[in-house]
C-alpha cells in the first residue's frame, strides 16, 4: 500500500505535469482554503462517465499498477 508521502508526491508530480508549478500550487490553495463538499464536486466531477468507461479505466490502472 502507498504511503501517505508517496501519495502526496505523486499528487504534485501529477499536477505539476498537467499544470505546471504555478497552477498546481494555485489548486492546492484553494483546496485548502474553500470548504467543500468532497461528494458533491466528486458526482459533478464524473457525472458525464458512463460505468463502462469509469471500469475500463479502472481496469487499466489495475494492471499499470498491480498489488506488490
Amino acid at each position: 500500500m502507498t504511503n501517505t508521502a508517496e501519495i502526496m508526491d505523486m499528487g504534485m508530480e501529477c499536477l505539476m505535469k498537467n499544470l505546471g508549478i504555478v497552477e498546481a500550487e494555485h489548486f492546492i490553495s484553494v483546496i485548502i482554503r474553500e470548504k467543500s463538499d468532497y461528494t458533491k464536486w466528486h458526482k459533478k466531477y464524473f457525472e458525464n462517465v458512463s460505468s463502462d468507461e469509469f471500469q475500463n479505466e479502472a481496469v487499466k490502472y489495475a494492471a499499470e499498477h498491480p498489488f506488490p
